[in-house]
């Protein structure tokens, strides 16, 4: 298992360059409750993830086992998905990623985990790595455990950065908030330039495995 991860980590990369989801962390960090508002915000966030994840993965598979040979099934959502990647970094490379989160009239811990939940929704471009990551992973040939956990643990890397939020409002209160807003901006300025570039490299080596495997029958990775 600890093979794919050399296919999983750049496509982490790209996943967590996700600046709608920090935005809206540091927007729950300035709330009353900072710390408690913001943790449930990438646990919501992490939680719909990985049930989507999961309910994605089962749904392939399904597709998978109708079809004579379930392998090249996983090759053309390869195709797909990175054409798709292809796409999307061309798009963001001529128009600005950056999205305001939508501040609610008050944020509670509960509504926190739901905006977390939704922001999976709210950006398209940025889920995109993630169904290349659950394609590497449905590839690899593991067993139902095993791709669980890997796909857990995809998530839970996904996640930590995204604690120096609470982190830093636990640790420096009131004056983390321009530390955060800076790092905010920043992550907006490299999302802007680096997430264009990650999903043209993403989805360029799905195309040229797919093709690959079209043609010699065997997958680059």
């Amino acid at each position: 298992m600890i093979e794919i991860w050399s296919v999983l980590a750049p496509i982490l990369i790209a996943d967590v360059l996700n600046p709608v989801l920090f935005a809206f962390m540091v927007y729950a960090a300035g709330t009353e409750r900072p710390i408690l508002n913001s943790c449930s915000v990438i646990l919501g966030h992490t939680a719909a993830y990985f049930l989507g994840g999961i309910v994605l993965a089962v749904s392939l598979e399904r597709i998978s086992q109708r079809l004579a040979n379930p392998h090249q099934i996983d090759f053309f959502i390869s195709l797909t998905v990175g054409l798709l990647l292809l796409l999307v970094a061309i798009r963001l490379s001529k128009t600005s990623v950056k999205q305001q989160a939508k501040e609610p009239e008050t944020l509670t811990p509960l509504t926190a985990f739901a905006f977390g939940a939704v922001i999976n929704f709210v950006g398209l471009p940025f889920a995109l790595p993630y169904f290349a990551a659950l394609d590497q992973i449905l590839k690899a040939d593991f067993s139902a455990s095993e791709a669980t956990l890997v796909l857990a643990s995809y998530n839970v890397a996904y996640a930590l950065p995204f604690l120096i939020v609470p982190i830093l409002t636990s640790v420096l209160g009131a004056r983390s908030r321009p530390i955060l807003q800076r790092i905010n901006e920043i992550l907006d300025r490299i999302s802007g330039f680096l997430m264009p570039v990650l999903l043209a490299l993403v989805g360029l080596a799905l195309v040229v495995d797919a093709l690959f495997y079209f043609i010699t029958g065997e997958g680059l990775y």
